[in-house]
């Protein structure tokens, strides 16, 4: 197979991840760090720009990778509007509305920027590839039961669409055949049901809804919720680390740390009993995605950071196995996930979607 040469680009709040493949091979990979410092002199995300794109060129300088090697460029997608799933070409538009934070500041935002302007200077295409703001969700999924809050899709869509592909890769089947279901298990917790190549549903990972997670509240009691923003005790801005942030696991055990929780939990039963939840939590949102399709799935796959845990996998295996075969693709490998979508469009396996 010829040699296709990727960049790949993934900024965080206080690092920025890159990448270089051949093909689907790693080169190298680093995570830079940036300090506090350093970014609290920019008041916006975006006028970060100069500094993280000076980082990134400074280390492929140092790791010995010509500019001019490069066929591509992709970086993570940002807050962007609603849109398919896929690889997209990065437009005017596309610059325009991550420049202006159309859905809001966010790290990632800045990765199409930067990708844009490295490809530039090389002649080579940039592109993005299933941002959070990925969009298939069926008409009948978006009522909520009020029409001012509409249920919407924000969710892990980068990891769980390259995790399906893999599996129907493995597999030797086709994405657009398929019913899976893909339970992403990190900071932030998304289950989603993919049929037919679409994620036509799947629970908001960002803003509380579905199964909580380390660092999120996911469905709380409204009820409680409504007293607590008339409460006087919390401002806004309380409320919504309330959801994100400060919920879940750490809200319990000032603990995000999955690892060490599990540690605790052999002799703490209220850490034990909240690790359960956990995992009901999750096998019950797999079960009640499963009823969509009249039970027809042909697979389960769990994957993320806290896929690692044996316990986790072994909990809800037990729980939804007689659903779908259950499949664990433990970590996130964004950077992969990247290169891959960048590559099927190289190579032309894909059509590289427009934005709008």
């Amino acid at each position: 197979m010829k040699k296709i040469r990727i960049l790949s680009i993934n900024p965080g709040s206080t690092s920025t991840k890159i990448a270089v493949y051949d093909n689907e091979e790693r080169v190298f990979q680093e995570n830079v760090k940036h300090s506090t410092e350093e970014l609290a002199k920019f008041n916006k995300l975006t006028d970060q720009f100069d500094v993280r794109q000076s980082v990134i060129l400074k280390t492929l300088e140092e790791k010995g990778i010509e500019l001019k090697s490069l066929n591509g460029v992709i970086g993570r997608g940002g807050l962007l509007k609603p849109m398919e799933g896929g690889t997209y070409i990065i437009s005017d538009n596309m610059i325009k509305d991550l420049h202006i934070g159309v859905q809001g500041e966010h790290a990632s935002n800045l990765g199409g920027l930067i990708a844009n302007s490295i490809a530039k200077t090389l002649g080579v295409p940039a592109y993005i590839a299933d941002p959070v703001v990925v969009d298939e969700l069926a008409d009948v999924a978006r009522i909520s039961g009020h029409p001012e809050f509409p249920r919407k899709s924000i969710f892990h869509a980068l990891n769980q669409k390259a995790i399906a592909r893999l599996y129907c890769s493995d597999k030797k089947i086709d994405y657009k055949k398929v019913n899976l279901i893909v339970a992403h298990m990190g900071g932030g917790v998304s289950v989603g049901l993919h049929s037919n190549g679409r994620v036509i549903d799947v629970n908001n990972a960002l803003d509380g809804d579905g199964p909580f997670a380390p660092e999120r509240s996911g469905s709380l009691p409204m009820g409680s919720i409504i007293k607590a923003c008339f409460s006087g005790k919390y401002s806004e801005n309380d409320m919504k680390k309330i959801i994100t942030g400060k919920g879940g696991l750490v809200a319990y055990f000032e603990s995000n740390d999955f690892v060490e929780l599990e540690g605790r939990a052999k002799t703490d039963k209220d850490v034990r009993l909240a690790l359960d939840a956990f995992c009901y939590q999750i096998a019950k949102e797999i079960g009640a995605l499963s009823t969509i399709t009249s039970g027809k799935i042909d697979a389960i796959l769990l994957t993320g950071g806290i896929a690692h845990s044996k316990d986790v996998i072994r909990y809800i295996k037990d729980k939804v196995e007689f659903i779908a075969p259950v499949y664990a693709y433990p970590g996130e490998d964004e950077m992969w996930a990247l290169a891959c979508a960048a590559l099927r469009v190289l190579k032309g396996d894909e059509k590289a979607k427009e934005y709008i």
